[in-house]
C-alpha cells in the first residue's frame, strides 16, 4: 500500500482553512506568519515559496523578512526580537539552514516559544521530552498523522527511527514513545543497521542518504515512513528508502515525492493556526527575564537597513 501524503495533507489543510475562517468570524483576526529568510540559497527560496503558497491557500497572512545579502548574528537577533514583540505576528518561520557564520542554535533559541511554529526552540523540545508537548516539530508530527490516517497500530509496536537530528529523528522517537511504541534510534555509528531495521513494525528513515534502506532490510508487513528527499545526479528525487524493493515486502510505504514532504508544510500551517489561537486566548507568554525580546508594550525593533529587502506584508488590502 502506498501512503499518500498529499491526500492526508489536503485533509489537514482543509481543517486549517476551516479553523482560520472560524477565527476570522469570531475574533476578526487572521493568523499572521513572519517569514524570515537570510541569504540567497535557491533551495531555501523554493521551500519558502511553497510554504507561503500553502499559507495563502488556507487564509494565513504572511509577512516577509527577506535579506538576500545576509545579516550579522546581532542583526538577525534584532529582527527576531522585533517579531517577538509584535502582537500582530503570531508565528515565526525562520528558514533553515542559515548561511555559514551564523549561529543557528542561538537564532532558534531567540524565537519566543509561543511563536515557534517549527517546534524547535529548547522550550518546546523540552516540553515534548517532558511529555507535555505544545508545538511539535512539523515533519515528525506529519509522520504520525500519516500513520494514524491509515490505521497503523503504534501501541506495543517495535519502532525503529534511522536518524537522530533535532529536526526529525529525536522528536519523532519521543512522539512514538508517547504512543507506547518500543523505540530504537539508529544513526551513522550504529553497528549492523539491517539487524535493527528488520525488527521494525514501524520503520522511519530520516538519514539523508539516498536509497540506503533496501528491501532486504525491511521486515515483511512493516509500515515504512521515508522522510528523506535527495536529488540524484539525474535530477530526479529519491528518498532514503529504495521504494521498489521496500514496497515488495512492506505492508505500506510513503513515496518520494508525495509522502512526508506535503505533510511538513500542512503541519506548519496547523501549528501557525494553533499559535494564533493560543495567543488570542491568553496562552503562553515569553519568560519575564526578557530573553525573548522586549516587553509587549515596547516598540518592535526595526529590521537592519541596507541589507536586502525591508519586511513587507503579503496580505491583500481587503479581508478574503
Amino acid at each position: 500500500m502506498i501512503l499518500d501524503g498529499k491526500a492526508v495533507a489536503r485533509k489537514v489543510l482543509d481543517q486549517v482553512h476551516a479553523g482560520v475562517a472560524r477565527l476570522r468570524a469570531t475574533r476578526g483576526v487572521e493568523p499572521k506568519l513572519a517569514v524570515v529568510l537570510v541569504g540567497d540559497d535557491p533551495a531555501s527560496q523554493v521551500y519558502v515559496r511553497n510554504k507561503k503558497r500553502s499559507a495563502d491557500s488556507v487564509g494565513i497572512v504572511t509577512q516577509d523578512f527577506l535579506y538576500p545579502q545576509g545579516l550579522s548574528q546581532a542583526e538577525l537577533l534584532t529582527v527576531l526580537d522585533g517579531i517577538n514583540a509584535d502582537a500582530g505576528l503570531h508565528g515565526v518561520l525562520l528558514q533553515l539552514p542559515l548561511p555559514k557564520g551564523l549561529d543557528e542554535d542561538a537564532a532558534v533559541a531567540r524565537i519566543a516559544p509561543e511563536k515557534d511554529v517549527d517546534g524547535l526552540t529548547p522550550t518546546n523540545l523540552g516540553r515534548l521530552l517532558a511529555g507535555k508537548p505544545s508545538t511539535v516539530p512539523c515533519t515528525p508530527a506529519g509522520c504520525l498523522e500519516v500513520l494514524d490516517h491509515y490505521g497503523a497500530k503504534l501501541e506495543g509496536a517495535e519502532a525503529v527511527v534511522v536518524g537522530r537530528s533535532r529536526l526529525v529523528g529525536k522528536p519523532l522517537a519521543q512522539l512514538l514513545l508517547a504512543r507506547h511504541a518500543t523505540v530504537t534510534v539508529c544513526h551513522t555509528r550504529t553497528r549492523d543497521l539491517a539487524f535493527h531495521t528488520r525488527r521494525a513494525d514501524i520503520l522511519c528513515v530520516a538519514a539523508g542518504r539516498p536509497r540506503m534502506v533496501t528491501g532486504d532490510m525491511v521486515k515483511r508487513g512493516a509500515w515504512v515512513i521515508d522522510v528523506g528527499v535527495n536529488r540524484l545526479e539525474t535530477g530526479k528525487l529519491a528518498g532514503d528508502v529504495d521504494f521498489d524493493s521496500a514496497s515488495a515486502v512492506a505492508h505500506a510505504v510513503t513515496p518520494v515525492p508525495g509522502g512526508i514532504g506535503p505533510m511538513t508544510i500542512a503541519l506548519l500551517m496547523r501549528n501557525t493556526l494553533a499559535a494564533a489561537e493560543r495567543q488570542l486566548g491568553g496562552g503562553l507568554r515569553p519568560p519575564p527575564d526578557g530573553r525573548h525580546g522586549p516587553p509587549a508594550h515596547a516598540r518592535p525593533a526595526s529590521p537592519p537597513e541596507g541589507r536586502g529587502q525591508s519586511p513587507r506584508s503579503n496580505a491583500s488590502d481587503s479581508t478574503p
